[in-house]
């Protein structure tokens, strides 16, 4: 039996890590496979810092989707993979990589994850995580600054510039494509019970 793929998006601090968790606790660890988007952005090793920094990060050019739908279909025949590291405060790929092995389920994560099409037929649901601007701001400056060491004038910037623009041209549009829309983030418990019934019927007790 192939494994079942599901994708999360939603926009950049939409809450849909709080999804991710709840997906993965519910169908457990050992059933499940995460692959992040975020993990393929492409190297910039060939630029110098500053240049790098200016980069528009949100733009799904920025991201090697290529190698993420080879991934996922050699996941999904079987075949372990490495996934690239990201190093967000450098802008480049580490020398390492993790490695994935395949499980009963795939989970892809990323905003921009059924912006290409070649990826979004790979996937049995596609949830779409959807929450006001404001409070995915909120969340984005929070993590930035304490995962990715980003200053809080860094991420404004790079929110004003890139963010924003990339994400009602390229994001927002991709939530016709969903199968399930989760407003209001990973707090919507009435929208979780659902994914639940779901999950419980399409991964964990299957016809």
């Amino acid at each position: 039996m192939k494994p079942f793929i599901i994708g999360v998006a939603g926009g950049s601090g939409s809450g849909k890590t709080t999804v991710v968790k709840h997906i993965i606790d519910r169908v457990g660890e050992g059933n499940l496979v995460l692959i992040q988007h975020d993990s393929y952005y492409r190297d910039l090793k060939h630029l110098d810092f500053e240049e790098r920094s200016r980069q528009n990060f949100d733009h799904p050019s920025s991201l090697e989707t290529e190698l993420l739908v080879r991934h996922v279909q050699a996941l999904q025949q079987g075949y372990s993979v490495e996934m690239p590291i990201y190093d967000f405060k450098e802008h480049v790929r580490r020398d390492q990589t993790e490695t994935l092995e395949p499980r009963p389920v795939i989970l892809v994560d990323g905003i921009l994850i059924f912006f290409e099409k070649e990826l979004r037929d790979l996937m049995h649901l596609k949830l779409y995580v959807d929450t006001d601007a404001d409070v995915r701001l909120l969340r984005r400056l929070r993590r930035d600054i304490l995962e990715r060491k980003r200053t809080v004038e860094n991420v404004l910037d790079q929110y004003e510039r890139h963010v924003r623009m990339m994400h009602l041209e390229f994001v927002e549009p991709t939530k016709r494509y969903a199968d399930i829309i989760i407003p209001h983030g990973g707090e919507n418990k009435a929208a979780l019970d659902m994914l639940n019934a779901l999950i419980s019927g399409k991964v964990i007790h299957p016809e």
